[in-house]
């Protein structure tokens, strides 16, 4: 007991104690300090991060209030087209709003004869103007040929002429292909890709007379634009240019007795007109050019022939 109560009349009097105990409570003291002052720092953090979003949301709504402004003058502009009028509605009918509501209101046609006249009249005006687009569109597909469907599919859709081969020369970028300039006719001549090489000498096709079909649609071969085609009497093994009767000159056309149309001005290969006539195009047994017995004749001046090659089809 004694020795006790001498520990603690020591402990008392011991300056040293006496510090490290004041040091606690100052640590103490500072620790609780730096507590509140990082909970300062979280609560100014998210204010801060508060204030950016405050911002961010203001220019969104400023922007989207812009929106409904520019939306609003739009849809004013329309209503006024469309003959809507505006109709301002007191104050008091809105809900939390101090502003005017405008209410659309559809003005009927029979409300005024002088409404109704202008309405009429532009309606006859496009009424008559897609009567004109109509006729105007019938025109085009008769011009460009093997749209009208009353068209009989003959021989007479083709426009077969008689054509002079001014030139002609290999293909460049093929062996088996004749490139011609073929006069028909007309101010230039046509350049036309044949594929005659194996079959007629070079020799042959210079300044010689020929039958052209002139109404294909101009085609691509192996890079050179082909506008027309040389007729020609053939088999698997054999192949012969037809020949205009003498006299003939270029730009003569091939009429067939029994087919009075008037040729497409370009033969659409969509409604396949050439594959459906060319079947029947055939040389007889005295080497005639014919279709369905009808011989290719030019007026006045005769009829079209191969040379030897009777009973063979032609293309």
């Amino acid at each position: 007991m004694f020795l006790a109560r001498s520990l603690i009349k020591m402990f008392a009097n011991n300056p040293v104690l006496n510090r490290l105990e004041q040091r606690t409570v100052e640590a103490d003291e500072v620790i609780e300090y730096l507590k509140q002052q990082v909970l300062l720092l979280k609560e100014k953090a998210t204010l801060q991060a508060s204030i950016r979003e405050e911002k961010k949301l203001r220019v969104e709504n400023a922007k989207l209030k812009k929106d409904v402004e520019e939306l609003k003058k739009q849809l004013i502009e329309k209503e006024k087209r469309n003959r809507v009028k505006e109709i301002a509605v007191p104050a008091a009918a809105a809900v939390q709003s101090s502003s005017k509501v405008l209410v659309c209101e559809t003005v009927k046609p029979a409300a005024s004869v002088t409404a109704a006249v202008p309405a009429n009249k532009e309606k006859a005006q496009k009424a008559n103007e897609d009567k004109k687009k109509k006729e105007k569109k019938g025109e085009n597909k008769k011009s460009t040929g093997g749209e009208d469907e009353s068209m009989p599919v003959d021989v007479s859709r083709l426009d077969l002429r008689v054509g002079r081969i001014v030139t002609a020369k290999k293909h460049p970028d093929a062996d088996s292909l004749y490139v011609e300039e073929v006069d028909v006719g007309e101010a230039t001549p046509r350049t036309v890709v044949s594929g005659l090489v194996k079959h007629v000498p070079i020799e042959q096709m210079q300044n010689r007379m020929a039958v052209l079909l002139c109404n294909l649609k101009a085609a691509k071969m192996r890079g050179v634009v082909s506008q027309a085609m040389v007729m020609c009497a053939s088999s698997p093994d054999k192949v012969e240019i037809l020949d205009p009767p003498s006299g003939a000159v270029p730009g003569d056309r091939v009429t067939f007795q029994g087919f009075p149309g008037e040729p497409d001005k370009e033969l659409n290969p969509k409604k396949k007109v050439w594959e459906q006539i060319q079947p029947d195009l055939r040389t007889d047994g005295q080497c005639t050019a014919t279709y369905k017995g009808a011989a290719f004749e030019i007026t006045g001046k005769g009829v079209c022939k191969a040379q030897t090659m009777s009973n063979s089809g032609i293309k």
